[in-house]
């Protein structure tokens, strides 16, 4: 495909205009390694998750520390064999402990590994390193950060240190701020392991209490007892809610089916706080794949993320009209029926 029959045409020559603007910036040779290596890390993780875009996937974190005879190394392969039973992929970070037996569990097949280089060594675990197509080795934290977030439908967080904390909270960031679409966001760890709710306690008692963080954000978080539960939980989230898609005509939430009249007038009691001006309105609007959805539109405040949430769990408990979607939660692209 050539340059003028890309669909993409005005971004690429706007891509191109910058780079030569940063040409005449610098000659440094530190920014031109970090400007070549961003995108380099760019075009590899396209090339890995661009054939598999129709199936959403499950990002697993937790400690590389956790050693293949301990409960959350069990409980991550459990995990992910359950994700992959579901009919989702798995992410992890490449490398040992969680990361492992979360590849372990899913198979190389059927997930994938976001690797990062490091000053001293760090090979893929043997679970996905050898997987032809299914391993990007970033170069930068920062754009394996992204491609976490770009490619996941849902995060399963499992104990661990400082990078497994830094994953969450950037997560969370992302989230809140509207940066990241919604997505589910489970806290699991082994029966009797009181890890997250003890986090949870100090979230509480050291941000929400002192009106650092709103009340209701706790609701990005799910707590989950078991590898079926955490499984379970996502795919509630999109039993009837499919995705978030901005339009100039406000927020839009995209659904496997339409709402009854009656259900946008409790909607309208129950969420109007989520409002800037106006009122729900019900209507249609094209997914990622062009086909035209049901969706419930309104002017958002972005300042009630978490309320967002408990919209769509509202939306996710209807009982509406069985159809192909509301079965496979597992499918972004899944096309409505008839």
């Amino acid at each position: 495909m050539t340059l003028a029959s890309h669909p993409q045409r005005l971004l690429i020559e706007r891509s191109l205009a910058t780079i030569r603007q940063l040409c005449a910036l610098t000659t440094d040779r530190e920014d031109w390694l970090l400007i070549s290596g961003t995108l380099q890390d760019v075009e590899e993780a396209i090339a890995v998750f661009q054939p598999h875009r129709t199936t959403r996937k499950v990002t697993v974190f937790g400690s590389a520390r956790s050693s293949p005879n301990s409960d959350a190394y069990r409980l991550a392969e459990e995990l992910a064999t359950a994700v992959i039973a579901a009919g989702f992929e798995v992410i992890t970070g490449a490398g040992g402990g969680v990361m492992e037996a979360a590849n372990r569990g899913a198979g190389g097949e059927r997930s994938y590994g976001l690797n990062v280089q490091l000053p001293f060594e760090q090979e893929a675990n043997p679970y996905i390193g050898p997987c032809e197509g299914r391993l990007v080795q970033f170069r930068y934290f920062f754009t394996r950060k992204l491609f976490f977030l770009r490619e996941s439908d849902a995060l399963v967080v499992l104990p661990g240190g400082f990078g497994t904390l830094d994953e969450l909270f950037e997560s969370l960031t992302l989230i809140q701020t509207g940066r990241t679409p919604p997505i589910p966001l489970v806290l699991l760890a082994p029966e009797g392991d009181h890890f997250w709710e003890q986090w949870q306690r100090h979230l509480n008692q050291g941000l929400a209490a002192r009106g650092l963080i709103a009340a209701e954000d706790i609701h990005l978080l799910q707590p989950a007892g078991s590898a079926q539960e955490a499984v379970d939980l996502i795919r509630r989230f999109y039993r009837v809610f499919h995705a978030v898609r901005a339009s100039e005509q406000g927020l839009e939430l995209l659904l496997h089916a339409p709402l009854p009249v009656s259900e946008l007038e409790t909607i309208q009691g129950r969420f109007a706080d989520l409002l800037l001006a106006g009122r729900f309105e019900a209507s249609d609007s094209p997914d990622g794949a062009g086909a035209r959805r049901p969706c419930l539109r309104l002017d958002f405040d972005q300042r009630k993320v978490g309320r967002l949430y408990e919209l769509i769990d509202h939306l996710n408990g209807l009982e509406l009209p069985r159809c192909p979607d509301l079965q496979h939660p597992e499918q972004r692209l899944c096309p409505l029926s008839p």
